[in-house]
C-alpha cells in the first residue's frame, strides 16, 4: 500500500457503502482508503469531524466528497498540511457564504426539491430525506431499479441547516483539484458543475455522459480513475 490515503467523504441521501465500488478499485491500485461517515447536520460541524479524521492521519491525504460531501472537504481540508488535493465528485465546490442550496438553484436544472420529504425534528429543525418512490428517476437513474431502490432504502438524510449553511473559507484556491460528473445529473445542474470546476481552476474535468448524480455507483471505475489521475500528480 502507498503512504497515502484517500479519504471519502459521501453527501446526503447517501451513506459510506456508496463508494464500495470506487474503494475496491482504489485497494487494487495499492492505495489506502477511509470512508468518512459524513454526519450531514449542519455544514461547519461536518466539515469539523472530517477535519478530526484528516488530523488523525500521519501522512498525505487526498480529500474526496460526493455531492454536498464537496462542500464539506473543501472546509474540511482548511489547515491541514497533508491535505495534497481535492477530487470533486458531483460536488459542491462553494466560495465562502455560499450554500449548497443556493447553488443548486442558481442555474435551472435541479429537480430536486419537488421529491424531498421532510421529517421534524424535536429541536425544530427538519431531516430532509428523497421519497422513495422519486428516488430512482431523481438521484440515480442510470442504476438498475432493484439497486436504486436499496440506496434510496439506506440512504441518511441532510437536515436543513446543512442545506442552508454558508461555507468558511474554502481550501480549493489553495490546492489542486479534480473535477468528475454526469451531464444527466437532476441534482445539481451541469452548467453548475462546469462553472464551479472552471472558477475552480480545475486541473481535470472529466463529464460523463448520460450519467446520474449517483455516479460512485454507476460509474465507480470512472471516479476512481479521475482519484488516480490526482494522486499521481501530487504524490
Amino acid at each position: 500500500m502507498s503512504d497515502l490515503t484517500v479519504v471519502l467523504v459521501h453527501g446526503a441521501f447517501a451513506e459510506s457503502a456508496s463508494w464500495s465500488g470506487v474503494i475496491g478499485r482504489l485497494h487494487e491500485a495499492g492505495h489506502t482508503v477511509v470512508a468518512a461517515a459524513n454526519p450531514l447536520r449542519s455544514l461547519s460541524g461536518d466539515a469539523a469531524f472530517v477535519s478530526s479524521v484528516v488530523g488523525s492521519i500521519a501522512g498525505p491525504v487526498v480529500l474526496v466528497g460526493h455531492s454536498y460531501g464537496g462542500a464539506v472537504i473543501s472546509n474540511a481540508a482548511t489547515g491541514h498540511d497533508n491535505v495534497r488535493a481535492l477530487v470533486f465528485v458531483a460536488a459542491f465546490a462553494p466560495l465562502e457564504g455560499e450554500s449548497i442550496a443556493e447553488l443548486s438553484g442558481r442555474l435551472p436544472g435541479s429537480t430536486l426539491g419537488e421529491t424531498l420529504s421532510p421529517v421534524p425534528l424535536s429541536d425544530g429543525t427538519v431531516d430532509l430525506y428523497v421519497r422513495q418512490d422519486r428516488f430512482h428517476d431523481q438521484f440515480a437513474a442510470d442504476v438498475p431499479a432493484a439497486d436504486a431502490a436499496v440506496l434510496a432504502a439506506t440512504q441518511r438524510p441532510l437536515r436543513d441547516v446543512a442545506l442552508n449553511e454558508g461555507s468558511g473559507p474554502p481550501a480549493w484556491p489553495s490546492l489542486p483539484s479534480w473535477f468528475v460528473f454526469g451531464d444527466a445529473d437532476r441534482n445539481i445542474p451541469v452548467e453548475m458543475h462546469r462553472a464551479m470546476a472552471e472558477r475552480a481552476g480545475s486541473k481535470g474535468t472529466v463529464e460523463l455522459p448520460g450519467v446520474s448524480h449517483a455516479l460512485t455507483v454507476s460509474r465507480p471505475g470512472e471516479v476512481a480513475d479521475i482519484i488516480g489521475t490526482a494522486i499521481a500528480a501530487v504524490g
